[in-house]
């Protein structure tokens, strides 16, 4: 009885290893065969037809079979192996790129789907309707393109130098918002020839606007220098995320003077010297006589 009950107990676990070494086998094979699945670039949300893509718009993700002609594909293990900078290369390519239609979450980002900044029809498909593009020219040398991605929403400020006006020293610069709350369409590169002559402008970037906020930057263009100020993603004090909301609060926005900024320069201001007033003469006429001056005392 007892030789019995112990060979059952050793079939049973026999049967336990054999599962378990079943099991393992699949779960390689499984690991293996996802690893071997082409990874496509796919939307992490919801993205409507004309978003500008981000970084974090995109993801890589594997595909459920062989990938599409126009999917964007991870490269190979083997490639990434020696370079791995190559995966984060391939999805930059879409950076700035435009949606023509809407994407759901998960769906793949196809080339044939998106238009590039240069291309032909990428400012008639990313414009909003009744908008216009501008583009301005900022300095390089400042923080102002290098925190700026197409899609971003910035304001428009320009800053003045009076130098050459009888000013004071506390009148002599002034800075003020020119426009606010536009969209960043495209941002064109510093070109080597330009960056070689040490010029601090060469690079453009183009906004989306309403043919009025054009007309305002084309005379700020004019007027000074101008920056581009990054805004906030969520909330933005509360407006809208239209071009026209901006416009609607430009009336409440004050000019900075260079007295506001450094109260130092009051004190750096000469004073002014003082100057006796001198009365005028008061004319006496007797009768038809003539009449003499008087000077007051």
């Amino acid at each position: 009885m007892r030789a019995k009950t112990l060979l059952t107990v050793l079939f049973l676990i026999s049967i336990g290893v054999a599962g378990l070494v079943l099991l393992h086998a699949l779960s390689q094979k499984g690991d293996a065969t996802e690893a071997t699945k082409d990874q496509i670039l796919v939307a992490t949300m919801p993205l409507p037809g004309g978003t500008l893509l981000r970084a974090q718009d995109v993801a890589w993700h594997s595909a459920a079979g062989p990938a599409a002609g126009d999917q964007i594909v991870r490269p190979a293990a083997a490639a990434l192996a020696a370079k791995p900078e190559l995966s984060d290369e391939r999805r930059a390519e879409v950076y700035g790129a435009v949606l023509r239609d809407p994407v759901a979450v998960g769906d793949p980002i196809r080339r044939t789907g998106i238009v590039k900044p240069g291309d032909r029809d990428f400012l008639q498909v990313v414009l909003s309707p009744g908008a216009r593009a501008v583009a301005i020219p900022v300095a390089t040398g400042g923080a102002s393109t290098g925190l700026l991605s197409p899609g971003d929403r910035v304001d428009v400020i320009l800053t003045q130098n009076f130098r050459g006006e009888n000013a004071p020293l506390t009148r002599r610069s002034v800075s003020e918002t020119v426009v606010e709350d536009l969209r960043v369409l495209a941002i064109d590169a510093l070109d080597a020839k330009t960056a070689a002559a040490g010029s601090t402008f060469g690079r453009t970037v183009t906004l989306e606007v309403t043919p009025d906020q054009a007309e305002k930057i084309n005379v700020a263009t004019e007027l000074g220098k101008l920056s581009l100020i990054l805004r906030s993603v969520s909330g933005r004090d509360g407006l809208a995320s239209t071009a026209s909301a901006g416009l609607s609060r430009m009336g409440n926005v004050k000019p900075t003077w260079a007295g506001d900024v450094s109260p130092a320069l009051s004190g750096a201001t000469p004073p002014e010297k003082s100057v006796a007033v001198q009365p005028p003469a008061v004319v006496v006429i007797h009768g038809s006589k003539g009449g003499e001056a008087v000077k007051p005392d």
